[in-house]
């Protein structure tokens, strides 16, 4: 039977009470038994400042969706299966993996660098600086990049410029080869850092554990790494250490295509695009940028990630030269990196039951105080033992805090710049890994690389103070 429209005189209806009117297919419903389709069926709109009442077909599929019916099937926010789901997820531990593993590296290399180029303590540093450069600019182009291209192109692009890296760095190049090797291993590793963290922090269902067994894939590459390179650091030909890296990242890279097939990440997850259900949202690069870079919390946050990775990086670039120039440990030094690393694996999984149970903002107040007592460990007992051990166990306590700022961040932004801001966040933490690790590499020259634990006791202090800057209430609608 035909709808129509019907348009009645409003001086007629101004007579009849006001009383709640349903749609007409409710009693015929009643009267019949059987229930109409709710799509042709006229749909009453009161307004309460003029005295009438329109009647219209609902003809648009869009406003059907959006309208409440009765019997109307309610479309799934989630279409992504759970198999898909953790093969996206262990396919970004890939990610990390290669981040970690990058991380990591250097550190049991710098002795043999240094003596293979007959350089310094700055010199060497600029290793660092290189990796900064290149981190930098992951930062501010990944927010670009990842309007323009997507979540599948991004994130391959990381990996394949980790590909080139090392391609560049299996032959040992001249030094300033070397530098530009590591900007642009930098440049992978960001692009790859924050397209991993912002695809997992938008995951449903215990996204903690999640973001924990995402950066636990970091810690996982930077316990494997210096257990390698140390091997590679006692031979001539330690540059083929980057063949085994060229030779993973060619695999990560091949599980990326395949998993995520260059699609974007709403495509991926099966979910509406970023801008379904903002229409109002700002949908040019300007107003994105200007979204990351106005918000006080993300601005925060990138420093406390600044100074973090920063942290973490400086432990595992320089504990190695630490452990031999202070405490006299030998050719198997290189494994104190690997025990550090493997603590800061362990922790993101471990103590995620504490985190739970305490609190996430209160448990990095608890774990900032037990790593600088720590630190005052290394720093004070001269014992090449005592020192590996605390140095494992200052891992563990600074591994749960990564994931607990991602965490944090995504209930801090709307979700239509949440990987924009994770993206900066990750790299500015990248950054930081560049950064304070030369700062380090610049007073050991001068004062000797005694000044490590009294840096590493600083850091560690300010990231408390830090963190009680950092708001608390969410404010995902304050854009």
């Amino acid at each position: 039977m035909a709808s129509s429209t019907l348009t009645l005189p409003t001086d007629i209806l101004s007579s009849l009470p006001k009383i709640e009117r349903r749609p007409s297919f409710v009693a015929s419903r009643a009267s019949t038994g059987v229930e109409r389709p709710p799509s042709p069926t006229p749909r009453l709109h009161y307004r309460h400042d003029q005295e009438a009442i329109e009647m219209d077909t609902i003809v648009d599929g869009r406003d059907s969706k959006s309208r409440s019916t009765v019997g109307a099937p309610e479309v799934p926010a989630w279409a992504m299966s759970p198999k898909k789901e953790w093969a996206a997820i262990f396919t970004c531990c890939g990610c990390m993996f290669m981040s970690g593993w990058n991380d990591a590296t250097t550190g049991p290399l710098l002795p043999i660098i240094q003596a293979h180029y007959n350089i310094g303590f700055i010199v060497v540093s600029m290793l660092f600086v290189s990796n900064c450069v290149g981190y930098l600019s992951a930062a501010v182009i990944n927010i670009y990049l990842t309007d323009r291209l997507g979540f599948g192109k991004v994130i391959l692009l990381g990996g394949v410029l980790q590909i080139v890296a090392y391609a560049m760095l299996a032959p040992a190049p001249p030094f300033p080869v070397m530098c530009i090797s590591y900007a642009i291993n930098g440049f992978g590793i960001g692009f790859q850092n924050a397209q991993s963290n912002g695809f997992v922090a938008e995951l449903p269902n215990n996204t903690s554990a999640k973001l924990g067994l995402l950066h636990a894939g970091y810690g996982a590459g930077a316990f494997v790494a210096p257990l390698i390179a140390t091997q590679f650091a006692q031979i001539p030909r330690w540059s083929f250490h980057f063949l085994t890296s060229l030779g993973i990242s060619l695999l990560n890279s091949l599980s990326l295509f395949s998993v995520f097939k260059l699609r974007r990440q709403h495509e991926v997850m099966g979910t509406p695009g970023p801008h379904a259900d903002n229409a109002s949202a700002p949908r040019n690069d300007e107003n994105v940028y200007k979204a990351v870079f106005n918000s006080r919390a993300v601005q925060l946050l990138a420093i406390f990630a600044w100074v973090y990775v920063g942290t973490e990086v400086t432990v595992g670039g320089w504990i190695v030269t630490f452990i031999v120039e202070e405490r006299g440990g030998g050719a198997s030094a290189g494994y104190v990196s690997s025990g550090f690393f493997g603590g800061l694996m362990l922790g993101r999984v471990a103590l995620l039951w504490i985190n739970k149970k305490i609190g996430e903002r209160r448990v990095i107040y608890l774990y900032s105080v037990l790593a600088i007592g720590l630190e005052l460990v290394i720093w004070l007992v001269p014992d090449v033992i005592g020192n590996a051990v605390a140095v494992s166990f200052v891992g563990m306590l600074l591994g749960p805090m990564i994931p607990i700022v991602m965490k944090v961040t995504s209930g801090l932004v709307p979700k239509r710049v949440l990987t924009g801001c994770i993206g900066w966040i990750a790299s500015s933490g990248q950054v930081g890994s560049a950064v304070f690790p030369f700062l380090t590499g610049a007073l050991a020259q001068k004062h000797g690389v005694k000044v490590l634990q009294p840096v590493l006791v600083g850091m560690i202090g300010s990231l408390i103070v830090l963190w009680t800057l950092v708001p608390s209430g969410p404010q995902r609608h304050r854009d």
